[in-house]
């Protein structure tokens, strides 16, 4: 059976949306829907759901379709919507990636399974399963800190090679070393994106990168960046960076990550409680005082839509 053509290309600004719950814990739908309203104003090429960023490990199955059923219904049908992929198994990972394209997912990002760490041989034929039962774009997701799976260049090579596998998330550090490795031994023909909340786009994009996926309380700052990147005004991108770089830093704490990403854009307007589900942390004073000095040397500005 062929793998249909994928519908959507995954390149440029892709932020990774926080999922919003209320202050008792359950989702926020109204504080999702302008959550995307903001990322559709900062100038965002495409949304990504169920990924670290949106604690995707702590969603029920009736959330996160409800979490895709609005994000596209807000969207629109033009805007690149990318699911996360997390099952353990090639079983889990094909149902996961079933519910992602029929509740209107145009690509996915696919974790490999990492409780039992497959072999090379299997991923290969993981992902092969998953691209062909969704016939959706399929992005592999190397994130070894995450998962322990290791995916060496010439792995990811043979990977690109898959039929609807279009595109790979590198996160392995270094990340842009390997970014350029995996650009030159696919010449060019596989997407390579960067992760690790935009901390090395810049490099990454000088090594052939064609899009980054960060977290999304900062996207209004981060396009005009890659603006002036893509425009060959890399002095200019580098210098505006580097005001960012404090909050990118502290956005890549692990447990207080996603509370860091809520609560930032909770104090921007965008959302009303940067209430976080086990297992991961809720802001402690000393990390609060942190962050309020970087806004304070950094100020975002009020979202009003």
């Amino acid at each position: 059976m062929s793998t249909p053509e994928p519908r959507a290309r995954v390149r440029g600004l892709v932020p990774i949306l926080a999922t919003p719950f209320d202050h008792a814990g359950a989702l926020d739908v109204p504080s999702l829907r302008r959550l995307v309203e903001f990322q559709l104003a900062a100038g965002a090429d495409g949304l990504a759901v169920f990924g670290m960023a949106s604690e995707g490990f702590a969603l029920t199955a009736t959330e996160r379709a409800t979490i895709l059923a609005e994000t596209r219904a807000v969207a629109g049908p033009d805007v690149p919507l990318v699911a996360g992929i997390n099952g353990t198994s090639t079983a889990t990972a094909v149902e996961l990636a079933l519910a992602a394209r029929d509740g209107g997912a145009d690509a996915l990002m696919v974790l490999p399974p990492y409780l039992a760490k497959p072999a090379s041989g299997q991923l290969v034929e993981f992902y092969a399963r998953v691209a062909e039962a969704s016939g959706l774009h399929v992005m592999v997701q190397d994130a070894p800190g995450a998962t322990g799976v290791t995916m060496p260049v010439a792995l990811l090579v043979e990977l690109s090679k898959l039929p609807g596998v279009e595109s790979v998330k590198v996160e392995t550090q270094p990340t842009a070393p390997k970014v350029g490795e995996v650009v030159t031994a696919t010449d060019g023909e596989f997407d390579v994106l960067g992760g690790q909340n935009a901390f090395f786009v810049l490099e990454e994009y000088a090594r052939g990168a064609v899009g980054t996926m960060p977290a999304s309380e900062f996207t209004d700052v981060l396009a005009p960046v890659l603006a002036d990147w893509r425009a060959g005004r890399q002095e200019e991108a580098h210098l505006a960076f580097n005001r960012l770089l404090p909050l990118v830093r502290f956005g890549m704490q692990p447990r207080l990550a996603w509370a860091v990403h809520k609560e930032v854009l909770v104090r921007r307007g965008v959302i009303d409680s940067a209430y976080v589900r086990d297992p991961a942390a809720p802001l402690d004073a000393g990390s609060r005082a942190a962050l309020d000095a970087i806004l304070r040397h950094a100020p975002l500005p009020i979202w009003r839509p």
